[in-house]
């Protein structure tokens, strides 16, 4: 199973120095029963590629909440086994939490399949959004519309040999 884990960019660092994306359990995102109830499509490619989005929400949350690190949203894609990552079934529609699972154990770097990152010229809009962010979730639809902004940046897909330039 291709799971999308949220971090930035110390996170990968830290994560490139540790060898592993954590000891689990871990956030990420994945195709899930509900995410392709919502997304409406067969399509695994359009699937995958909303699950890489909420995944880079999640880490635009992540930033939101460490305004010291930079403002790039940062996804690693990873394969695990099917049972490593498991939905939270009372979570399962809350529209929050759509594509959320958690994966149980320890996930090493290795079974990183790429790395997603903002541009440099994002880092404004991302910037914007991330303090924007709580506004938006309070329902405030001009914050919504900086959101947005940072969601129309799409983010650049490195090789997983291309991490230790990235960190």
């Amino acid at each position: 199973m291709r799971v999308y884990v949220p971090l930035t960019l110390s996170g990968l660092a830290e994560a490139h120095r540790a060898g592993e994306l954590g000891t689990g359990p871990l956030v990420a995102y994945a195709v899930t029963p509900a995410l392709r109830e919502w997304y409406l499509s067969d399509d695994i490619e359009e699937l995958e590629y909303a699950a890489l989005n909420r995944a880079a929400l999640a880490s635009l949350r992540l930033l939101a909440a460490d305004p010291a690190t930079a403002r790039r949203r940062v996804v690693v894609a990873a394969d695990v086994p099917d049972g490593a990552a498991a939905a939270d079934p009372d979570r399962g529609l809350d529209p929050a939490a759509l594509g959320e699972v958690r994966v149980a154990g320890p996930l090493p770097l290795a079974k990183a399949a790429a790395v997603h990152v903002d541009s440099a010229d994002a880092e404004t809009d991302v910037s914007a959004a991330a303090e924007a962010l709580a506004a938006a979730d309070g329902g405030d639809d001009d914050a919504q519309f900086v959101v947005d902004c940072a969601e129309d940046h799409e983010l650049l897909w490195y090789a997983t040999q291309e991490l230790p330039n990235l960190v």
